[in-house]
């Protein structure tokens, strides 16, 4: 591997999340009226979410077949995907959890993150409640076992 290959990982990080902040902030969905507004089916029911949804679901759709048809990844050595069936108990808890603190408050990491930059004092609260969220799993778990996670203790 190359000792450029670390650097270009690092503007590929860069470029992808800036690419996500803006369309985030393009759609609307950093403003937690938005959600807030798809989640209320019982007063005025705002469908930009599912609109935003289903763009992300259909670019992925599209984009992962077309990725692994390369024999490798660009950046990577291989492809760290799970096996199949790999959804564990402990997954399901986590995403019915990440569920009902998206629906209580309107905020999920990412949008949240862009929001600090309007220095709303919600907004910190909820990326420090976050923040002791995951200090507080790898204390009692250890660090995730994800690939990205391993990649990075692995030194890249």
């Amino acid at each position: 591997m190359s000792r450029e290959t670390p650097v270009l990982r690092l503007l590929a990080a860069f470029g992808c999340g800036l690419l996500f902040a803006l369309g985030l902030g393009l759609a609307g969905m950093t403003r937690p009226q938005k959600v807030l507004g798809f989640l209320d089916v019982l007063g005025p029911w705002d469908p930009t979410l599912a609109v935003v949804m289903g763009g992300a679901v259909l670019s992925y759709a599209v984009l992962y077949r077309l990725f692994l048809r390369r024999p490798k990844p660009l950046l990577e050595a291989r492809y760290h995907l799970p096996p199949p069936g790999a959804v564990e108990p402990r997954q399901l808890a986590g995403a019915a959890l990440f569920g009902v603190g998206w629906g209580l408050v309107g905020l999920c990491p990412a949008p949240a993150v862009v929001d600090l930059a309007a220095g709303l004092p919600q907004v910190a609260a909820f990326v420090a409640a976050m923040l002791a969220g995951l200090h507080l799993h790898d204390r009692l778990h250890g660090p995730a076992r994800g690939g990205a996670a391993r990649a990075a203790r692995a030194g890249g």
